[in-house]
């Protein structure tokens, strides 16, 4: 574990860097599902595809138990830099969606404290603006993939750039709930079949 320290922290709290998320707390599934991602090289980042290259799924899965047992305290959240406007929107997208365009809430699947839910959907706090954009445009245009049925594709595939951008301002100016673990699988039914959540 002492090679994600420099780039995800040493409680995998993250970094100052934006584009190196935190990883404690976050699913065990979750966590496995993206450490064979990079592994095989449906996800691209040179230095995490060389980094896990080698290694089996037995030492993946403790990888991702471990990280998922952390708890260090969220960051403060971003401060604003959206108008009132823009920050209506994302709330509006994350809490209650579009479905004129077919975009479910964010809180469909990630959880009304958009904590995530075991096995394999993630929270969406504590995570900086830059991250959250890279990786809804990553959805968007396809250089980011999970298992079939890809939900997160299908959903950034409707996205606008406006629209990332407001979710992007609202999300990574949330504060922190005071309960930051996944609930457990089945506590909600999700709007449609998604391959990192199984049913």
């Amino acid at each position: 574990m002492l090679a994600c320290a420099p780039c995800h922290g040493a409680q995998g709290e993250g970094t100052r860097d934006p584009y190196f998320p935190r990883l404690a707390g976050k699913p065990a599934g979750y966590l496995f599902n993206q450490l064979v991602a990079f592994r095989n090289g449906r996800r691209h980042y040179p230095p995490m595809n060389y980094l896990l290259a080698y290694l089996p799924e037995a030492y993946l899965k403790d990888m991702a138990e471990y990280l998922a047992s952390l708890n260090p305290p969220l960051p403060p959240p971003a401060v604003p830099s959206a108008g009132e406007e823009v920050l209506a929107t994302g709330r509006r997208l994350v809490t209650q969606g579009d479905a004129s365009r077919n975009i479910p809430a964010c809180t469909s699947c990630h959880g009304a404290d958009l904590t995530g839910m075991e096995p394999g959907i993630p929270g969406l706090l504590g995570l900086r603006p830059n991250y959250i954009s890279a990786q809804l445009g990553a959805w968007r245009y396809g250089t980011r993939t999970a298992l079939s049925p890809d939900c997160m594709q299908v959903v950034a595939g409707h996205l606008t750039d406006a629209d990332v951008t407001a979710v992007t301002a609202w999300l990574s100016s949330r504060p922190a709930p005071e309960e930051r673990r996944s609930v457990p699988q089945g506590t909600y039914a999700l709007p449609f079949a998604c391959g990192s959540q199984p049913q």
